[in-house]
This record gives C-alpha cells, structure tokens and sequence, in this order.
C-alpha cells in the first residue's frame, strides 16, 4: 500500500472478495532535509494508507528498506548516469525491492499472494503463466514488470489490471476510500519533486564537467555543458550551427564527449539488449518476431528477436527506430502478452567511430 487511489483500491477489492489481506507499505530512502517530498512515503501518505488500512479492517505494517533501497536503486540511478547511460528505476526497483525484497517478505509471513496496484494481468496457460498489459492502455505498467519469473507470477495479484483508471477512481468512490480524487504521482520518488538532473548535481557533480562535441565522424563542433544536460534523440538546445538538423546520438563517458548526427545517424535498426528475462522462463529456441517498446510510452513497433549467449537477444526493427537509449528497456511483445525483455545496451545501425568503450 502506498497511500494511493491503486493500491487503495487494489486491497479494498481483495477484502470484497474474501481474501484475508495485510497492508504493508514500504518506507523508502529520502534525501536528508528533503522527506515531507518523497513521492511515494511521505508522512502524509503513510498516514492515509494507514487510515484506508484500518477503514477496510485489515493489519498496517511499514516495512524499513531505506538502506536497502538507497544501495540498490538511486546509487545503481547515479552509477548509470555516471556512465553515460539513461536508466529506467521503475525496472530496477520492481527486480531488487517490490518483486524481491518485498516478494521475500510477503512469503516469510506465509501469504499465500503479493498483491499490488499495478496496471497489469497475470494470465494462467497451459504451459504456464503469462503477463500480459492492463486493461487501460494510457495506464499499462506491463513494461516495468517484465522481470518477473514464474514463479513470482504463481503468488503475484494485480487487481486493478482489469479495469480503466475512471473505473478504479469510481471504485474509491463506491468504498468511501478518501483516495478517490488523489493525483497520482508521476515522477521518480526519490527526486522529491525536483528535476532528476538537480538531483544528479547534488550527488555527483563531477559528471556535469564540460567537454567536446563531436559528430559521427568525429570533428569537433562545439562543447557541451556536461552529458547529463543532454538526452538521446534531442535537437534543439545543442548550441551547433549546422546547415542541417542534428541530434544527440550518443555520449562517449570516457572521453566525456557528446555525439551529434544527423536524422540518418539517429535511428537504429539494430539493437542490442542485454540482462534480458523471458516470463516463460526459458528464451525461444530460434529468432522470432514480436513487436519492441523502446520507451515506457513508446508505441511498440515490429522485429526480429534473435537470442543470444548470456541473456542478450539482437532486435532487428522492420523500419529504424529513434531515441533508442542505453539502460532504458526494450520490452518485447505478441500482443497484449509480454514475452519479456531487457536493458538496451548498444545500437549497431551506425559506426561511431568516435566512440571508446567505457571500462
């Protein structure tokens, strides 16, 4: 429970339905100074998940993973941008906190389900357990779930994926929950509110030293103001006179320097992914096809999986893609079924000579 209209809603149809249900709320990290901002446990949520907890008649518990969190999620959030990358913490927190920590401590109390306020479905087939995308496509959260195992998928309740989020939001009506008319909460919850590149100066400052920008070929254009100012695909801002349109393609951590193409340069029919989890436990014997979100709200476009050693898989696009960026997911898809996915790594549809691996 977060506080939330979901998870509100979430527990209140699971007591409807007879389940015997305990509310727990994690208690996450927060920046010194900045609590009263944190996005998901502040103390005015945990006061409201606790009042809904005691409206409903079901056992409130906070479970502390500051630490915990603080180690797994915002220093794997700088590292990543320390190194040139852009990652999703949604992905990484479901893999090491919601679906493993928290998973954990669910089963040692002997529940027989982890029940959560996602906007997703969990599907029983005959070869075993399927994930597929909730019911409202503006609010389906398939993409940050797709490092579930079957296992996970066996004790895991997604009650709300059934429904549109009007419906979920008439639901808080219908059982009195005070979350009725709650915003939800968008942004990263350990940003407190504020923009993640202040965040990133506050924490590592160092990574915000300025440096050359270099083109594909690698002649020297400008310099930039420090490579997290920057993102993947963009081209306004750059501060480059060009006789054509240019953009970000790519940052080279290790010589600190920004890499600008032109539109051409910027797509990628080729990528590569890594860490990748199949939901049905096992990859595809041979390539397949499947439609690739490249972006939690990327359009999921048609390609060619081909699995590879290690838990990579080389995606092939029918057509190129643009903004595909590295430590953001590319989530593969048979439609509403997600088969499961990965961590971008490298795009393969250029040669960026200019580039030096980082080490």
């Amino acid at each position: 429970m977060s506080g939330g209209v979901d998870s509100s809603v979430a527990a209140a149809l699971l007591v409807e339905q007879g389940y015997e249900v305990i509310g727990m709320m994690m208690r996450l990290w927060s920046e010194p100074g900045k609590e009263a901002l944190n996005r998901c446990c502040t103390p005015d949520q945990m006061a409201d998940a606790r009042h809904i907890a005691g409206q409903l008649g079901i056992p409130f518990y906070v479970v502390d993973v500051k630490d915990y969190f603080r180690q797994h999620i915002v220093q794997f959030f700088l590292d990543e941008h320390a190194h040139g990358r852009t990652p999703n913490p949604c992905i990484e927190c479901n893999r090491e906190i919601r679906f493993s920590y928290l998973y954990d401590r669910a089963m040692s109390l002997d529940a027989d389900y982890l029940a959560t306020g996602h906007y997703a479905q969990i599907k029983q087939a005959a070869d075993g357990y399927q994930l597929h995308q909730g019911l409202d496509g503006h609010k389906d959260q398939s993409y940050v779930l797709h490092v579930l195992n079957q296992e996970q998928m066996a004790h895991v309740l997604f009650p709300i994926g059934g429904y549109t989020k009007p419906e979920v939001r008439a639901l808080a009506e219908k059982y009195d929950l005070p979350t009725a008319k709650k915003s939800d909460s968008m942004d990263l919850c350990f940003l407190s509110g504020g923009d993640y590149r202040d965040f990133l100066q506050r924490h590592t400052p160092q990574i915000f030293t300025p440096g050359p920008i270099l083109s594909v070929e690698g002649e020297t254009l400008g310099e930039h103001s420090g490579l997290p100012n920057y993102t993947i695909g963009q081209r306004k801002g750059l501060g480059v006179n060009s006789a054509e349109p240019l953009f970000v393609v790519a940052k080279d951590p290790r010589r600190n320097a920004l890499i600008l193409g032109n539109r051409a340069q910027a797509g990628h029919t080729t990528l590569f992914v890594e860490r990748v989890n199949w939901l049905a436990g096992h990859p595809p014997t041979a390539p397949i096809t499947a439609e690739v979100k490249i972006r939690y709200k990327a359009t999921a476009v048609p390609a060619l999986l081909i699995p590879l050693p290690n838990n990579c898989v080389e995606v092939t696009f029918d057509d190129p893609v643009f903004g595909a960026t590295a430590g953001q997911g590319a989530i593969f898809y048979s439609g509403t079924q997600c088969l499961g996915g990965g961590i971008i790594e490298v795009g393969q549809s250029i040669s960026l000579s200019v580039l030096q691996p980082v080490s």
